[in-house]
């Protein structure tokens, strides 16, 4: 048999962070869509006790409007585990001081979906924004979506 590593150590500098949601992909895409179950809007990540749990907070859009959601998951392994919408079992995967990745699989008691999230820390956005202008065809809906109370950052 060949030799099982250690699972990786994740640095809380690392993880811990404002985070944004940059982009979501799906193999059942319907779950991700405006409205789906599993569309989320990333905002923190806190790791504690050496990153063996993990404080999230994010958002969900319900009927028009934006509700904040507190979850803690819990590490065994490389994998952490927490439930909303089903169960939910996930890798977090450093790809640069502004960018994270998570591999996620969600079971909701009839099917399990796989989801990936791009997560960029708030300076990254902000500056990736710099060239933004107000005439940007994104300003609307950005201006729509704080008028039904989401924050502006998504």
């Amino acid at each position: 048999c060949a030799a099982q590593e250690a699972p990786a150590e994740l640095d809380p500098t690392q993880i811990t962070a404002d985070w944004r949601s940059i982009l979501t992909a799906a193999d059942n895409k319907e779950k991700i869509e405006e409205g789906g179950p599993l569309r989320v809007y990333m905002r923190r990540l806190e790791c504690t006790e050496n990153c063996s749990s993990i404080a999230i907070k994010f958002y969900v859009k319900f009927q028009d409007a934006c509700f904040p959601l507190n979850i803690v998951a819990e590490r065994k392994g490389e994998v952490y585990r927490t439930g909303y919408m089903g169960a939910n079992f996930f890798e977090l995967i450093p790809m640069s001081d502004n960018a994270l990745a998570i591999y996620s699989e969600n079971f909701d008691g009839v099917t399990t979906t796989k989801v990936t999230h791009l997560l960029g820390t708030l300076l990254n956005l902000i500056l990736s924004k710099l060239t933004f202008t107000w005439e940007d065809s994104d300003y609307k809906s950005h201006e729509a979506g704080l008028r039904k109370g989401c924050p502006l950052e998504n």
